[in-house]
């Protein structure tokens, strides 16, 4: 059985510095804004520091949620088809 680790976003707020560690840790990122959806291949294209947080992080400044990370590719906000192709 896989670990699992959950972090509430109501009393656990990750900043800039806690996004970037977990984005580059993946090789895709994925971040949605309702029907915006943005991938990033850090694998072959890997975007700068500023390009990764303007896409991750919401207006207070902290990680946007949800958050999840699926093997190698870290999903950042939500949207429904996105979550289907990879969850579905």
């Amino acid at each position: 059985m896989k670990s699992r680790e959950e972090v509430p976003a109501n009393r656990t707020k990750l900043w800039a510095a806690e996004a970037l560690r977990l984005a580059r840790a993946a090789s895709k990122v994925i971040v949605a804004r309702g029907k915006k959806v943005v991938v990033f291949d850090l694998a072959s294209d890997p975007p700068g520091d500023e390009a990764l947080l303007a896409a991750m992080l919401g207006p207070t400044g902290n990680l946007r949620a949800p958050t999840l990370r699926k093997g190698t590719t870290l999903l950042v906000g939500f949207n429904e088809e996105t979550y289907q192709e990879h969850f579905g």
